[in-house]
């Protein structure tokens, strides 16, 4: 699956899940945080769609998704994403 195409699926994941997915222009990496009682995955604007869709899989990855059906490129980059070694996990953003 091509890199926009991963990322539209992500998002879409992320929307059913209950985030809100922003894109958003400035020097930072982008992942996951909560205001007040939304969750929130911020992506950058600057990032190509490779790289928004690694951090967008690495925000859902820990989501229970048993239970829903993926396309199996999205589940193989959620996989990837659950395996990958953990980054500063106090503040994604």
């Amino acid at each position: 699956m091509k890199p926009d195409a991963l990322l539209r699926e992500l998002d879409a994941l992320a929307r059913r899940l209950g985030y809100v997915v922003r894109v958003e222009r400035g020097r930072f990496r982008g992942g996951r945080c909560r205001v007040d009682d939304q969750r929130l995955v911020v992506l950058n604007r600057m990032h190509t769609s490779e790289t928004n869709a690694a951090v967008l899989a690495r925000a859902l990855a820990r989501e229970p998704l048993d239970d829903v059906f993926l396309a199996p490129a999205v589940r193989k980059a959620l996989d990837a994403a659950r395996d990958a070694p953990e980054l500063d996990t106090n503040n994604d953003v």
